[in-house]
């Protein structure tokens, strides 16, 4: 039980994770389960590519399909519909961080 309800509550901060790093420079899946992986998250890339996949359609990333050493790799970067949502979230994770400090 405990850890479905953490794992709902993290997939909100995975979220805002991917549109910072994506904002930053574009981002594939390998690297971003490397990333979160870094920052304490257990994520699969079955986990994650649904996530981008879902973001996607959402507006808040673009994809750009590269050739990488003959295989095609699938870049993200932010969509100003991504940057407006981040901005959001970051204020509402900096309010909170506030209050529960």
């Amino acid at each position: 039980m405990e850890d479905k309800v953490l794992r709902k509550l993290f997939l909100g901060f995975i979220h805002i994770h991917i549109l910072h790093h994506a904002k930053e420079h574009p981002i594939y899946g390998v690297w971003m389960v490397d990333e979160l992986q870094e920052h304490g998250y257990n994520i699969s890339s079955g986990t994650l590519y649904p996530i981008l996949h879902s973001m996607e359609a959402d507006g808040l990333l673009q994809k750009e399909e590269r050739n990488v050493e003959g295989k095609i790799r699938k870049y993200y970067t932010i969509t100003n519909k991504g940057s407006e949502v981040l901005t959001e979230a970051r204020k509402k994770a900096y309010e909170l961080f506030k209050e529960i400090k």
